[in-house]
Parts: C-alpha cells; sequence; structure tokens
C-alpha cells in the first residue's frame, strides 16, 4: 500500500535523521499516526493547515511511502471529511511496528 504524510519542519527534520526510515514518536498530545491514503489529500493538509502553523514551521512536505498491505489492512480506512480524507489511524503505541513495516525509503514529493 502507497500512503502519503503530510509534515511540518520538525517532522521532517526527525524523518531525515532516522536515514528516511521511520517517523518520529508521537508527541503526548497525539494519540494516533494518521497517514492518509492519496496525495491530493495530504497537500490539501499542507496548504490549509501546515504552512499557517508555527509548530509545523510554517512549512509542509508530502512524504510517501510504502507499507506491508498485510498489516496496513489491520488498521480501518477512516473517512473523515470529503469521500477522499482518508487515513489510517495507527495508536502511537503502535508506531515503531508500524515503521518496521515501511518497506524501502519514505521519500519527499
Amino acid at each position: 500500500m502507497i500512503l502519503y504524510r503530510p509534515v511540518g519542519q520538525a517532522e521532517y527534520d526527525l524523518i531525515a535523521a532516522s536515514g528516511f526510515t521511520a517517523f518520529p514518536p508521537r508527541l503526548p498530545e497525539q494519540p494516533i499516526f494518521y497517514p492518509v491514503l492519496n496525495a491530493q489529500y495530504a497537500r490539501e493538509i499542507n496548504e490549509k493547515w501546515n504552512r499557517f502553523e508555527k509548530a509545523a514551521g510554517y512549512t509542509g512536505y508530502i512524504t510517501m511511502f510504502e507499507i506491508d498491505d498485510e498489516y496496513a489492512a489491520r488498521f480501518p480506512v477512516q473517512v473523515v471529511g470529503a469521500h477522499y480524507h482518508q487515513e489510517l489511524w495507527v495508536p502511537a503505541g503502535e508506531l515503531a511496528e508500524f515503521n518496521a513495516h515501511i518497506i524501502g525509503p519514505i521519500r519527499v514529493l
């Protein structure tokens, strides 16, 4: 499965520090990690939120990565708005295992 993750500068820096192999642990106020299923939605998040957020460094990157289909199927697709606002909700405590199922590098679009 191909997934996308819109990220701000701080998260991007942590992904780069991992050698583009893992997403960083969630902050205490972030109970889920939510990659999205399409680039359109990821772009929209960056354009409508990240570029206006001080915490995101007023910037946004779209990352793209592949994850094992069988593992990804553990997380039902959540639709959180328009029909294309599709996300996987990964509990924060499972992010290390999720990272272990990433195939290849995390790429930046």
